[in-house]
């Protein structure tokens, strides 16, 4: 039952990672560093390293600032194309293989396509419609409302996984259900 938790953890952290690539190996560094819930493994332990968590803290504060001034978010979110992938291939290795023994290579391409995959809709589909419909006036409160998910799905990655993986399960389910509905409306209005 642990390695079933710790793949739906790694999932999770790795979705979170899609959204904001350092809030999750923070919080993992964080919790590492201070307690017991999550034990890593080398050269993943690294993540729990004081220096470590104050840089990627840093990145972190860096990133969130970026992605709140407009235009400078659009160039941000092209810089972070590469970043949050990374981020969620790590986290995900790290997370998985501290409860299983999944190898590395796994985890890291199931990382990549699991943050790459949340990024991309990001990116790519969810924030040029807030900026199209919105004048680019959501985009703060968009970004605030990310920042908070990447952190509340970070924590309950961590503490109740099972809710997580539910959770992705129901969200993927209607991102599908809107890009269907949205293509449907496209082939009526042709018509």
């Amino acid at each position: 039952m642990d390695a079933l938790f710790g793949i739906m953890t790694a999932f999770g952290l790795s979705a979170s990672a899609g959204l904001n690539a350092y809030i999750p190996l923070l919080v993992v560094g964080v919790i590492a560093h201070y307690s017991d819930w999550i034990k890593l493994n080398p050269p993943y332990d690294t993540l729990a390293n004081p220096w470590v968590l104050i840089v990627v803290g840093v990145l972190l504060i860096i990133e969130m600032l970026a992605d709140k001034i407009p235009a400078v978010n659009h160039v941000n979110d092209i810089i972070q194309t590469g970043i949050r992938p990374a981020a969620g291939a790590i986290i995900f290795a790290a997370s998985a293989h501290a409860i299983t023994n999944v190898h590395p290579v796994i985890a890291i391409i199931c990382g990549l396509l699991v943050s790459g995959s949340v990024h991309v809709v990001k990116s790519a589909a969810i924030r040029p419609a807030v900026t199209a419909t919105t004048g680019g006036a959501a985009n703060v409160p968009v970004s605030i409302a990310e920042d908070v998910i990447a952190t509340v799905l970070s924590i309950l990655s961590i503490v109740l996984p099972v809710l997580v993986v539910v959770v992705l399960v129901i969200l993927v389910g209607l991102i599908i259900w809107w890009f269907w509905r949205r293509a449907s409306r496209k082939r009526q209005a042709v018509s």
